[in-house]
């Protein structure tokens, strides 16, 4: 049985697991140590025997990303699905849509290109500028030439988009009908009272 000795007598270290041990234990240590445990080769952990095959499926057996299906080692798949699996699901800077890590580039590359009006200057700014057009923006109209061409001729759009008036109406004539119709209730409803009070002829 191979044991060293420690720098003092009171200890001695296990050939089998490394560990210092107290001299009057070493024997029935060793004789326990070795038939019972086993040295994990990866992490060079002690393990129990019966445990060797369970330990190393569950601490070091490469595992497989649920996203890409890439194999790798256990300790390094939380890592990867949350930074570096081109399958994670990630959000657009401009419009927060998610999609996969692998879509982003080219959806940004568009969506980025998109425009809005700035509320300062009237500006269409693109949306990857946004941010730098944000810090600099002092409010006034960089070209205040365009500002009104443009203005008309949304407003020109506008107009002809628009349904047509309708024609005029001849008010008076209406007007005239209406008068008329009053006036014939009035003297009909007044004949059928003045009947109703006339006394009864005998």
């Amino acid at each position: 049985m191979a044991v060293a000795s420690d720098h003092a007598d009171t200890t001695k270290i296990c050939s089998h697991c490394d560990r210092a041990i107290p001299s009057s234990n070493i024997d029935l240590h060793y004789a326990h140590c070795s038939r019972n445990l086993e040295k994990c080769k990866i992490c060079d952990d002690m393990v129990p025997r019966k445990h060797a095959d369970e330990h190393y499926s569950t601490t070091h057996a490469p595992v497989s990303c649920s996203l890409c299906n890439e194999m790798m080692e256990r300790e390094i798949l939380a890592v990867h699905k949350g930074e570096k699996c081109p399958k994670r699901i990630v959000t657009c800077d401009y419009c927060e849509f998610p999609l996969p890590a692998t879509d982003l580039s080219e959806h940004q590359e568009v969506c980025g290109n998109r425009t809005e009006l700035c509320h300062l200057c009237n500006r269409y700014i693109r949306l990857r500028e946004r941010i730098a057009h944000e810090v600099t923006c002092n409010g006034v109209p960089n070209n205040t030439a365009e500002i009104p061409r443009a203005t008309r001729e949304a407003e020109r759009e506008h107009a002809a988009r628009r349904p047509p008036p309708p024609p005029p109406q001849d008010f008076s004539t209406r007007r005239l009908l209406f008068t008329i119709a009053i006036t014939g209730i009035a003297i009909l409803l007044g004949s059928l009272l003045f009947k109703e009070n006339q006394p009864p002829v005998n």
